[in-house]
């Protein structure tokens, strides 16, 4: 079954709503953007949901054992067994998203607001995802000049937990409801679990599913109206997904 991330919530009635409708993950942007918000605004939708994922040590299993971290598909294979693990005991989980920023910043908003993961959409290298107190999901930007070999050349296991797909369209790093060719997000699909995001709407994710297979579907702007997170096209975004999965 395809998972859902919902991004770009500002406040707790937007994650309990995203909670609600089945939103596997929840995200807030503490990056440079729109949809910005502060650590304050973070610990309070945190406190929504009810305890972060560190409250939960005792019950997660032990990791997965990551070997081949030389070898793309067993890292990102074992990567989302990891996660999938952490989504038993809590759901949804929240992601702290940041882009272009100093680790020590990110490590900092990261255990203020007690975000479970930390999603990397800037350019930050393969080897700052170490440094990162929490699992990461590192995003790889989909130009229109790449081909569906490019990204594949921009990806490193053993480093990230998980990858995400997004267009590089927008004066942000991500969240610029812009699409790109999904031939390529399929193609990498094909040999690894992915995020997709770039342009979602509860009208298109239905097709993204058919066409990508992704392991999860990343929205922000597709669920908001005049540039807030609207519930209803949230809730709609789920049930799209659901139906494709179903069909």
């Amino acid at each position: 079954m395809t998972l859902v991330k919902i991004c770009g919530n500002r406040t707790p009635e937007d994650v309990i709503a995203a909670a609600a409708a089945g939103a596997d993950f929840v995200g807030m942007v503490f990056a440079e953007s729109k949809r910005q918000i502060d650590v304050t605004e973070a610990q309070a939708m945190v406190r929504a949901l009810g305890a972060s994922l560190s409250e939960y040590e005792l019950r997660i299993p032990p990791p997965v054992q990551m070997q081949a971290a030389e070898e793309i598909e067993p890292w990102f294979q074992g990567g989302s067994s990891l996660i999938e693990s952490y989504l038993r005991e809590k759901r949804p989980l929240t992601v702290g998203v940041f882009a272009n920023q100093e680790v020590d910043q990110v490590n900092e908003l990261a255990e203020e607001a007690g975000v479970d993961l930390v999603q990397l959409s800037g350019h930050e290298s393969w080897e700052d995802c170490l440094r990162i107190t929490r699992q990461v999901i590192q995003v790889v930007h989909v130009s229109s000049f790449d081909s569906p070999s490019d990204p594949f050349s921009k990806m490193e296991p053993g480093f990230s937990v998980a990858v995400g797909l997004d267009s590089v369209a927008g004066p942000y790093q991500g969240g610029s409801g812009h699409t790109f060719d999904w031939e390529i997000a399929r193609q990498i699909a094909d040999r690894i679990p992915i995020m997709l995001a770039g342009g979602l709407t509860p009208e298109n994710v239905g097709e993204a599913v058919h066409v990508v297979e992704p392991w999860i579907v990343d929205v922000s702007s597709g669920t908001e109206t005049d540039g807030r997170k609207d519930h209803d096209l949230g809730r709609a975004f789920i049930n799209a997904v659901d139906q494709a999965d179903a069909e």
